[in-house]
């Protein structure tokens, strides 16, 4: 506005189903956002934030419960992270009357496979011996049976829906511990231990359900919470930025601007996997706008998605280079000017 005082802007609120999807759809759709003290990633009590809209659908945030940003760079640890609030969440939004439940699945500190979720709903995860195992990934590995007689009656198959932020399958190479474990905290041999825990829990869900996860688009979101969703709530998953594009309506404000700026934290390869900023240039580009994006800084892989974009204007001289962004941003984002 400063730079061209005559353009027309337009500033529209987006989100992937990560952090910021219950205040954008909020924003759109019309409702109230609502306060519940969880169980938070490291089995602390949280303050999580949702959202309830006029027609009584739910908007949960799982990153609200058992989100990244909720656990010190210091104590990061997927093996042992829980998302035992997000079903805390899930319950409150039943005890309200909601019979539409949406599940951003998004920004996470866990890797377990949705168990905490299921273990907070009623369900029970036992050991060879009958013991009910601890939260967390890692103990996956000594998961033998599941329990699901317990889980709440409200949860009828199809009330809940996962807004992913990633179609990644919950095991392989692209899945939910090999891909995002280490930005999480995870050390090369955490990453080994949860991808045989992610591979054991798939096959005793199969097992014992009858539901196949292993390798389903979005099961791998969140940690896996995809995953549990679909095991345990009989929930299907959509990409969560469409979601609340629709929501929003995206693309209607896109036709006809004649440009769209954009951004997120970090480019890298992972912005292909359903992340905000690829879906706007998707939208941009089939109406024809030119987009730039400005991310805070680059990670690896960027090159393969740059040309997604018109511009890359970044917050960091190089890959690498966010905490130097993040000490400076002010006098960055002015010597730029």
């Amino acid at each position: 506005r400063r730079a061209f005082p005559e353009a027309d802007v337009d500033e529209v609120p987006m989100a992937d189903g990560g952090p910021g999807t219950v205040r954008a759809i909020v924003r759109a759709a019309g409702g109230e956002r609502r306060t519940t003290r969880v169980t938070g990633p490291l089995g602390e009590l949280v303050d999580a934030e949702w959202g309830l809209l006029t027609d009584g659908t739910a908007v949960i945030e799982m990153a609200a419960a058992a989100g990244l940003v909720l656990v010190p760079k210091s104590k990061r640890d997927p093996r042992i992270t829980t998302t035992y609030g997000v079903g805390e969440l899930i319950r409150a939004a039943l005890d309200v009357g909601s019979e539409r439940i949406i599940v951003g699945l998004g920004g996470s500190a866990t890797i377990d496979g949705g168990s905490g979720m299921a273990q907070a709903l009623g369900a029970r995860l036992l050991d060879a011996k009958g013991r009910e195992l601890a939260r967390g990934g890692a103990v996956l590995l000594t998961l033998e049976r599941i329990d699901t007689s317990g889980i709440d009656g409200r949860l009828v198959g199809g009330l809940v829906l996962g807004a992913a932020d990633a179609r990644n399958p919950l095991i392989g190479p692209e899945g939910s511990s090999v891909m995002f474990a280490p930005q999480k905290g995870a050390s090369a041999e955490d990453v080994v231990k949860l991808e045989a825990a992610m591979t054991h829990y798939a096959d005793v869900i199969d097992r014992e359900l009858g539901v196949r996860v292993r390798d389903v688009p979005g099961a791998g979101a969140a940690g896996g919470l995809g995953a549990g969703l679909i095991a345990f709530l009989g929930a299907s998953t959509r990409p969560g930025f469409d979601l609340v594009a629709e929501a929003i309506g995206l693309r209607e404000k896109v036709r006809g601007a004649d440009l769209v700026i954009t951004g997120e934290g970090r480019l890298d390869g992972q912005t292909q996997y359903g992340k905000t900023v690829a879906g706007v240039a998707r939208i941009a580009k089939e109406e024809g706008v030119a987009v730039i994006v400005v991310p805070g800084a680059l990670g690896d892989g960027w090159e393969s998605v740059q040309t997604l974009f018109e511009a890359i204007e970044t917050a960091g001289d190089a890959p690498g280079d966010s905490a130097r962004a993040l000490a400076d941003a002010v006098e960055r984002v002015l010597w730029r000017r």
